[in-house]
């Protein structure tokens, strides 16, 4: 072990002590904990170097990537009072238990290794021509293996997605604030018969909808134009049905500012520990969430999942 004064010096410093609690719990590689720290990837590699030099931080090689571990300190030689120590300074650390979160999610990304595969796959299909293969009948597929649900499809623009959801579904109630949209949906929709469609004029922040009578409700790519998501999630979770679920679609946290002008945006995206803060505030249970597309041109747009449960 190292100088007892110089690890000491090291590791009283905030950002060290955040790597130190993680590494702890679980190991982890550089990416892993730009992600959980939402910091780059010199400042963590030269955290991470200094920690080595102190004998705290171990790491070895997994495939191509090079896997960080927590290395305890010799108890000969005051180990037990270095960690104590280290243990009373994460507590006057701040983002120690938004780390734990967001450590919770990196490793429920690390396990997924179906959902890898499928992103691997996604990227490649529709390159090659087969004829009959589509994402629309590959959709209306799965569509057709649910049971008949009545689901609100929150912020439905002209209610594309509604549409395909009410040829399975017991009803589809679709909800948007825009008027012309909400006209135009219901146009179509009785031009091609679908008698279990509803377009309702209202806001997802206050959606008109009876409580506890949804089965499944949808946030597509809305919640960044609503004024406040976290109220959206709450009014979602109130409609809900006990052991009705959510499944929000929308962007991944991004700097793209002309977002706002183009899009009238009001958020630029949001980072999957925000949205599952906001799911857990409201009440919901058994979160799962993943990143599932990657726009290919700039600004490279990604597009997190999120499906949660309403406790019964």
């Amino acid at each position: 072990m190292s100088s007892i004064l110089k690890t000491l010096r090291l590791v009283a410093d905030p950002t060290r002590i955040r790597i130190l609690s993680l590494l702890r719990q679980e190991e982890l590689s550089v990416v892993e904990l730009q992600e959980i720290l939402a910091m780059g990837q010199s400042r963590i590699s030269s955290q991470l170097s200094q920690l080595k030099q102190v004998d705290l931080v171990d790491d070895r090689r997994a495939g191509k990537n090079i896997i960080y571990r927590f290395q305890a300190p010799d108890v000969a030689a005051g180990g037990n009072a270095l960690l104590a120590a280290i243990d009373l300074a994460a507590g006057e650390v701040p983002e120690i238990e938004e780390d734990r979160a967001a450590l919770a999610i990196a490793l429920s990304k690390r396990t997924d290794k179906a959902r890898a595969y499928f992103d691997q796959l996604a990227g490649k299909f529709g390159r090659t021509y087969c004829p009959g293969r589509s994402w629309k009948s590959l959709s209306e597929t799965l569509l057709k293996l649910l049971p008949p649900l009545v689901i609100a499809d929150l912020g439905a623009g002209e209610g594309t997605f509604s549409q395909l959801l009410a040829q399975r579904a017991e009803l589809v109630i679709a909800v948007d604030n825009s008027e012309k949209m909400v006209e135009f949906g219901a146009s179509v929709a009785k031009e091609n018969g679908f008698t279990n469609l509803e377009y309702r004029l209202g806001d997802i922040e206050d959606p008109p909808i009876d409580p506890g009578t949804i089965d499944l409700a949808f946030f597509s790519q809305a919640l960044h134009h609503a004024q406040k998501p976290r109220r959206a999630i709450e009014r979602a979770f109130t409609i809900l049905k006990p052991g009705g679920r959510i499944v929000i679609l929308d962007l991944l946290k991004h700097g793209y500012e002309d977002a706002r002008e183009l899009y009238a945006d009001v958020w630029l995206g949001f980072s999957e520990l925000e949205i599952a803060d906001f799911l857990e505030n409201a009440g919901f249970g058994e979160i799962d969430m993943a990143l599932v597309d990657r726009e290919k041109d700039s600004p490279h747009f990604q597009t997190l999942m999120a499906i949660a449960t309403k406790p019964t």
